[in-house]
């Protein structure tokens, strides 16, 4: 282990977001997103081991793509491509494509049209399918099977210490999310406090789980219910991103006050769950006496906060369930087009420092439940859609950034504005056609949705 990596002050922790700092013109775009598999025959999850299983699956992947694959134990866990973009597994099978940080939108839906058809034409193969969803419409949690990775028996065993739905969590969620750059500390504090503020109105938008094992539940995004009764200690909306005096310290502070999962020593994840960060870091872990954490066991740590928005040397924006296609493209269009345009952001912010933190708790249960049809404030969810749609499509259009065609990225929000303006999310027609058409089969919706 190299001493210049070893942590010794928390200074070296805030200057870690610092350094981080990116000018105007080097800013990229990361998009994340994650799919259910499951065997066209019944729908359910598959495993990770046999002829149909992911291990199969992602042996194939690496020999179609050329990604280098990556182990844990002699078993494949994921694969690794020369620019950084990644294809990992979340515990229940979901599978996760962690895109390369690229310049603009269009570059951003070309890769994930790349993967899905990469993806798809081994699933095929394997008669297996895959769909995103907030939450899987059908299965129990007896039918996931959890990955071989030694970070997820920690969390599993973890899980029901500390909330009610945890391994739901676990094992039965899927998101798409994005990673934006920030170029000082007000800027991370502007664009941070205003996407957390604005984050329940994008978690109407992307409403697509309204099932609970087969059969309609009490909201329109049931994942996010899933998070808000997960671990209270480490998931949601951060109080201290409202304070006046937030910035890069006091969000170091929010990170020391998460329990920990795990240290990472030896090629093992080695249990240390609800131990004190803080404690590592003076070197009084227990178990770990005198040993100091390094920038790497800091960015582990970083990577166990799970708030809908979170700072990780970038801003992630966490709070939209899974979804088809236009959705992957269209959540960081969203977020692009209201925080990457100086003249969107300042609009954005304006409407945000109106809607208190208070406020902000109660919309995000809200908006779980009723989608576009509730309040964020004083605002009405499905009117504040439309004009932050509104905003993005402008700050899109000022950043001008054409594709081969000559369009701009403002395309990349169409599937939002229709749904915005009839107030109709994907899971408000999912419900619908399941009273009207589907005579009450969730299958259905699975068989509407398979990319």
């Amino acid at each position: 282990m190299n001493d210049k990596d070893t942590i010794v002050s928390k200074s070296q922790l805030v200057d870690f977001f610092r350094q981080k700092e990116k000018k105007k013109n080097d800013w990229l775009i990361g998009t994340e997103h994650e799919k259910f598999l499951f065997s066209l025959d019944d729908f359910k999850p598959i495993p990770y081991e046999g002829e149909n299983g992911i291990q199969k699956l992602l042996k194939m992947l690496h020999e179609n793509s050329g990604w280098s694959p990556i182990f844990e134990k002699n078993n494949i866990i994921g694969l690794l491509s020369d620019n950084k973009s990644s294809i990992s597994l979340e515990p229940g099978g979901q599978l996760e494509l962690s895109g390369a940080a690229l310049k603009n939108l269009h570059m951003t839906c070309d890769e994930t049209g790349t993967h899905l058809a990469q993806l798809r034409k081994a699933l095929e193969k394997l008669n297996l399918g895959m769909a995103g969803f907030g939450f899987h419409p059908l299965s129990k949690r007896e039918d996931f099977h959890f990955m071989p990775k030694g970070r997820y028996k920690i969390m599993r065993n973890w899980m029901p210490k500390v909330g009610s739905m945890g391994l739901d969590m676990m094992l039965r969620t899927c998101t798409i999310q994005v990673n934006l750059d920030y170029s000082s500390e007000n800027d991370m504090v502007k664009k941070f406090r205003t996407a957390i503020t604005l984050q329940p109105v994008i978690t109407a938008l992307f409403s697509n789980s309204p099932f609970y094992e087969g059969e309609a539940s009490d909201f329109l995004s049931l994942r996010t219910e899933v998070w808000r009764n997960t671990d209270k200690a480490r998931c949601g909306i951060p109080r201290c991103v409202f304070d006046d005096d937030f910035g890069y310290e006091k969000w170091v502070d929010y990170l020391l006050s998460v329990p920990m999962y795990f240290i990472y020593r030896n090629s093992q994840y080695n249990d240390v769950a609800g131990s004190s960060f803080k404690n590592f870091l003076e070197g009084t872990l227990k178990g770990y006496e005198g040993i100091k954490p390094t920038m790497k066991d800091w960015e582990d740590h970083m990577s166990v906060a799970f708030t809908d928005v979170r700072l990780k040397g970038y801003i992630e924006m966490r709070g939209a369930d899974g979804g088809p296609w236009d959705r992957i493209c269209a959540l960081p269009a969203v977020w692009v087009g209201l925080l990457y345009d100086e003249d969107a952001l300042d609009e954005s912010e304006k409407i945000a420092k109106q809607i208190s933190y208070e406020e902000v708790i109660k919309a995000t249960f809200n908006c779980s439940k009723t989608g576009l049809n509730s309040k964020i404030g004083k605002f009405k969810s499905q009117e504040l859609a439309i004009e932050l749609l509104k905003i993005a499509k402008t700050g899109l259009k000022n950043r001008n950034f054409l594709n081969s065609s000559g369009d701009n990225e403002t395309g990349y929000l169409s599937p939002l504005l229709n749904m915005a303006e009839e107030g109709k999310t994907l899971a408000d027609t999912m419900l619908q056609k399941y009273l009207k058409d589907w005579n009450k089969d969730p299958k259905k919706a699975i068989e509407n949705q398979i990319i």
